[in-house]
C-alpha cells in the first residue's frame, strides 16, 4: 500500500494524487549540471598543475565542495518535491509536505466554498498553475505548481457541487465517487 492509501479513511476513494509540477526541479537540475562541469574543470586544472599531496588535497576539496552544493541545491529540492503530495478524495483535499517535519492540511469537501485557478503564459505552456481553494471559515489557500491545474479545478468543482447537491445541509454524505485523471 502506497502513501496516499495510508492516509485515507475506510471506504474513502482516491481521485487524484499529484506531486508539484516538474518545473520546480528545473533550476536544481541546471545547478547540478553547471556545478558538475565546474568541478570537472577544476579537478582537471588541479590534476594538471599540482602534484602529490597538494593534488590529492585539492581534489578532495573540490569533491567536498561539489558534494555540498549538490546536496544543498539539487538533492534537497528533489526530496522536497518527492515528499510533497496533493491528494483529492471523494471526501476531502489533503496536502502533505515534509521529510523530517511533516505538515498537512485536510479540507473537507463540504467546507470548500469556491475553487479558482491562476496561470500565466509560461505556466500554460508547461501545463501547470496555482490552485486557490476557498474554505468557508478561513482565508483562501493557494497551492503553486499544480500539474494540469484546469483538470484539478474541474474535478474539485464537480466534487464540491456533488456534495452540495446531494446534501445541502452540510451533513455526512460525500457525493459521487467518479474518478478523474
Amino acid at each position: 500500500m502506497g502513501y496516499p492509501e495510508e492516509a485515507l479513511a475506510p471506504e474513502e476513494v482516491l481521485l487524484l494524487h499529484r506531486h508539484p509540477h516538474w518545473k520546480m526541479l528545473f533550476w536544481p537540475a541546471v545547478t547540478f549540471i553547471l556545478i558538475t562541469a565546474l568541478a570537472g574543470f577544476a579537478a582537471g586544472v588541479a590534476a594538471r598543475n599540482a602534484g602529490g599531496t597538494l593534488q590529492t588535497g585539492l581534489l578532495l576539496g573540490i569533491l567536498a565542495l561539489w558534494l555540498g552544493i549538490v546536496l544543498w541545491r539539487s538533492v534537497a529540492p528533489l526530496i522536497r518535491w518527492k515528499s510533497t503530495h496533493f491528494i483529492v478524495t471523494d471526501r476531502r483535499v489533503l496536502i502533505r509536505q515534509g521529510v523530517l517535519t511533516h505538515t498537512g492540511i485536510d479540507i473537507p469537501m463540504n467546507r470548500i466554498s469556491n475553487v479558482q485557478f491562476r496561470h500565466g503564459l509560461f505556466d500554460r505552456m508547461l501545463g501547470t498553475g496555482t490552485l486557490i481553494i476557498g474554505s468557508s471559515s478561513e482565508d483562501p489557500l493557494e497551492y503553486d505548481d499544480i500539474p494540469h491545474v484546469q483538470r484539478v479545478h474541474a474535478l474539485l468543482y464537480h466534487q464540491v457541487f456533488d456534495v452540495v447537491q446531494n446534501n445541502p445541509n452540510g451533513g455526512g454524505f460525500y457525493g459521487s465517487t467518479g474518478a478523474y485523471p
